[in-house]
């Protein structure tokens, strides 16, 4: 295996200390989770009091100023040890972001340390009924007034936090006329009156994360309370393009780390169990399949800690990110289903953690923007075919 050289001491450790958290306050939990269809929420309140959340926010709005490489570590910990229900990544990496990047300084003042400590747990609307991987087909609407506030209306699906949500980021139609060019952002408070959590939804997997409906009923949202101010007014789309090279570089950072986890499990599995007399792993198929997926995930994981070395250095693209996301995401999809084979039936049982890797892993196609809108980018970024819609 090739060393990894994008981690220094100082992560390796803080990958042993989140190591030891998981084992207290996630795993001994995680499978009642499942059953209840979210995490309770004392489980964010301890990733806030240990410094789990919101680490790379700069230490005056309650962050740790840490690089992202600490996130990462993060990530691909949850990832690894299939602990789905944890939304910590969306909730520090791309919720805090947007605040961090576009919100005015009393929005950030307000709202980063509850996110850090853990008081307020974020979510991001974007997804609708008739609107997923395009943006830009959004039908929620946000009116301005004579106030200054914005009158919300519309609905959102498949909300990651949704259910947990303090702080909701709603992406809406604040000129209708303009396409995306009218897009704005707003900060939406749980409580606030014609905001309402739907059902939570259930799904193939991901069974721990509590993803749920949103619903805007003449939402009255303060003038103080659009994201960034007059000056964001209309540019929420902006916003958005700006943000979703790292979003999917997440994917694709879990993506890989599931992918090596369930490579790991199934050579133990393999080693243990025999057929007619022999060890699964005797059996050349057994040991040629693995070969090749243990190559393909280590040529991924070069790729994408080359694409986190451009991140930190402000050069990683859109295109490059989607390729990331979309390569990675359908070889987690590949790995999955050439490990449960050599499980055989026991891969098909809830209780392996292959079983649960298998069935997490096919959204990782679909959210962040399908694996087809990928393709579309990188075309584009080839100067070749049409921009998307």
């Amino acid at each position: 295996m090739i060393e990894r050289t994008l981690f220094n001491s100082d992560h390796e450790a803080f990958r042993d200390s989140f190591r030891r958290f998981m084992d207290k306050e996630v795993a001994p939990f995680h499978a009642l989770w499942e059953e209840q269809g979210y995490v309770d929420r004392a489980v964010w309140n301890k990733a806030g009091e240990n410094g789990f959340l919101c680490m790379t926010m700069p230490e005056e709005y309650g962050g740790a100023g840490a690089d992202k490489l600490y996130s990462v570590v993060q990530m691909e910990e949850l990832s690894s040890a299939g602990f789905s229900g944890i939304g910590y990544g969306l909730h520090s990496e791309i919720v805090a972001p947007y605040l961090l990047h576009y919100g005015t300084e009393a929005q950030k003042r307000k709202y980063l340390p509850k996110l850090a400590s853990g008081e307020m747990v974020g979510a991001i609307a974007m997804s609708e009924p008739a609107a997923g991987s395009d943006l830009q087909g959004v039908k929620s609407t946000a009116m301005q007034q004579a106030d200054g506030s914005h009158l919300l209306n519309g609905s959102k699906t498949f909300i990651t936090n949704g259910w947990h949500a303090d702080l909701v980021i709603v992406v809406a139609k604040s000129n209708p006329a303009a396409g995306a060019k009218g897009t704005s952002l707003l900060l939406v408070e749980r409580g606030t009156p014609g905001f309402a959590v739907g059902k939570r939804l259930k799904k193939l997997g991901l069974k721990a994360q509590d993803t749920s409906e949103l619903f805007f009923d003449n939402v009255r949202v303060p003038a103080e309370n659009l994201l960034g101010g007059p000056a964001q007014e209309n540019r929420g789309f902006i916003c958005l393009m700006e943000q979703l090279p790292w979003e999917r570089l997440q994917i694709a950072i879990g993506a890989v780390a599931a992918a090596q986890a369930a490579i790991g499990w199934t050579v133990d599995y393999v080693k243990e169990r025999k057929v007619f007399g022999q060890p699964v792993a005797s059996y050349q198929n057994t040991r040629y399949t693995l070969a090749e997926l243990q190559t393909e995930v280590q040529v991924a994981r070069v790729f994408v800690d080359k694409c986190t070395e451009l991140l930190a250095d402000e050069k990683l693209d859109t295109a490059t990110a989607s390729m990331a996301k979309y390569w990675c995401s359908d070889l987690q999809c590949k790995v999955m289903d050439e490990c449960v084979q050599l499980f055989g039936g026991y891969g098909y049982m809830w209780e392996y953690p292959i079983t649960r890797a298998y069935a997490d892993a096919r959204v990782q196609r679909i959210y962040g923007g399908t694996n087809e809108i990928m393709k579309e980018v990188i075309t584009r970024a080839m100067g070749l075919g049409a921009k998307p819609s």
